[in-house]
């Protein structure tokens, strides 16, 4: 028998202050990256999606961000690089 499937996997890039458009509060938004890999026997091979997606602090809202922009984003020189060499975080999705 042969047992593969997917695995998440979520990685914290940055902390960015910027006006929420959902809320309106200019406050810190999480810049996060979601990589989904394909398994085959629970060992994680290769990737099969990246998303990146930035979260409101404060009212909780969560938006997909396409790759240019999060990349434009990290690179802003007020960005703090900080939580990038942090350990990824497993979640299902």
């Amino acid at each position: 028998m042969i047992i593969f499937g997917t695995r998440g996997y979520a990685f914290q890039l940055a902390i960015l202050t910027f006006v929420c458009g959902n809320c309106g509060n200019p406050t810190a938004h999480t810049l996060r990256k979601y990589v989904t890999k394909f398994t085959l026997f629970f060992i994680p091979l290769f990737p099969i999606s990246t998303k990146f997606r930035t979260q409101c602090t404060f009212c909780g809202v969560e938006h997909q961000v396409p790759k240019e922009h999060a990349e434009a984003m990290l690179a802003q020189p007020a960005a703090p690089q900080g939580g990038a060499a942090q350990q990824p975080h497993h979640h299902q999705g």
